[in-house]
């Protein structure tokens, strides 16, 4: 039978010790209720350790296996549940850092961080369409795609046909994000699940008729890339449809309120551990995570690359899975480590918006002399940082205004000395800053 390797792992994750069955241990004869075991059960559960965690922990008069027995009798009193077939997800909100974080998403958001009168709608669209860009390359580069983020943005902007795997996973995954805006007044469903694998997985399965089609076999484990290790062996193919059916009815459920962020998650983490398809389970999930925050009025999450800060915690992000599926299904790691991305990546966002504002305004200063408008400033300017041929087309799609206009734009910098043409790509002229005026 043939065997795939779905998730494509650069690091050696070793996986948890699995936690004693619950049963097993709240049936247990000896029992040691000492102010040690209460104690320490309080301060593992603030830092919501897993049992693995335990193994170097101090316990005082306790033990490890009393110290987890109270921890999970008190975590069992604020577990929320999600049930989906014949899967218990649980979880626990009143954790004081998913409170926290949470609070202060929610703040940030209403305060909103592009309120500035400095970035107009034009501006906002242009921040927009940037990082989803961003969030496509991060997301197949956490698959495997090879391209560098630059190459692949020139690759989006250009509009050119994909000449390879990695830009073709990109390219795909960039129309996805796309598609996803278009269907946000649209109950999950099956068909959307689907019509999103199809569009990302577009050329790129071995089977062409797999894309877009649930599994109809069991060949397929979550393996280690380089070593004999197996982390997740998915569920069986049989129980895929029914599973995603109650998946979807869970997430369009609206009678009993779950904070959209943390219902987000559970969709991210679900569909994973479901693996519906032959590949892409990764970045479906993901997308599925980006398009039920938007559909909830998050609309700041279109400025956000959750996979770029996720890439750059690779092994945490493989750990968090593992430390959910060998506790019981408790997916609160889960949820504590994607806040923390998304906690993150607002931060990142925050930063950049900054700098580029900042830059801005020193861009009209240095520029000032030429008597040019911000945007063939700003044309000067990234230019100048990027060294790096452009075409009207690029430059058009990047600043989100014709190419007529762009056109205007490069001869007003032509006639002042900023710019000069640079070769052709094909048809299309290129321009470079010219160094040498």
């Amino acid at each position: 039978m043939k065997s795939y390797i779905l998730s494509v792992r650069y690091f050696h994750v070793k996986i948890p010790e699995k936690s004693p069955d619950f049963n097993t241990i709240i049936n247990s004869d000896h029992v040691i209720m000492s102010a040690d075991t209460i104690r320490y059960a309080e301060e593992y559960n603030r830092k919501y350790l897993h049992w693995d965690d335990l193994k170097y922990r101090e316990f005082g008069e306790s033990n490890r296996m009393d110290v987890w027995r109270m921890m999970k009798i008190m975590r069992i009193m604020t577990y929320d549940h999600v049930r989906i077939s014949n899967l218990e997800l649980s979880y626990c909100v009143s954790n004081n850092y998913i409170q926290k974080t949470l609070h202060e998403i929610d703040s940030r958001i209403s305060s909103g961080f592009l309120t500035s009168d400095k970035i107009d709608e034009k501006k906002r669209i242009i921040l927009s369409i940037s990082s989803m860009m961003e969030e496509s390359i991060a997301s197949s580069q956490l698959e495997g795609a090879s391209t560098t983020t630059k190459l692949a943005k020139k690759l989006l902007r250009s509009n050119i046909e994909p000449k390879d795997h990695s830009q073709r996973m990109i390219y795909n995954n960039y129309q996805a994000m796309q598609l996803l805006k278009e269907h946000l007044s649209e109950p999950l469903s099956p068909e959307l699940i689907k019509e999103i694998h199809m569009t990302i997985t577009d050329g790129l399965m071995d089977d062409p008729n797999s894309s877009g089609t649930f599994r109809t076999d069991d060949s397929v484990a979550v393996r280690d890339v380089y070593e004999d290790i197996t982390y997740h062996i998915p569920v069986k193919h049989e129980v895929i449809p029914d599973m995603v059916d109650d998946l979807c009815r869970y997430v369009n459920d609206e009678k009993e309120f779950v904070h959209p962020i943390i219902k987000g998650i559970i969709i991210h983490y679900a569909l994973a551990y479901i693996h519906p398809f032959f590949d892409g389970n990764g970045r479906v999930s993901r997308a599925l995570f980006y398009w039920y925050c938007l559909k909830k009025g998050y609309s700041m999450i279109e400025y956000l690359s959750l996979s770029k800060v996720i890439k750059s915690h690779r092994h945490k992000y493989d750990m968090a899975y593992l430390l959910s599926e060998t506790d019981d299904d408790d997916i609160t790691y889960f949820i504590t480590y994607n806040l923390k991305m998304m906690s993150e990546a607002i931060e990142v966002f925050d930063t950049y918006l900054k700098k580029k504002l900042k830059e801005q305004e020193d861009s009209k200063k240095e520029l000032e002399q030429y008597d040019l408008s911000f945007r063939q400033s700003q044309i000067v300017k990234d230019m100048m940082r990027d060294g790096e041929p452009v075409s009207q087309y690029e430059l058009s799609v990047k600043y989100q205004t014709s190419v007529p206009t762009i056109r205007r734009d490069l001869i007003r910098l032509m006639d002042v000395g900023l710019v000069r043409t640079s070769g052709k790509y094909g048809h299309r002229q290129l321009y470079v800053y010219d160094a040498d005026r």
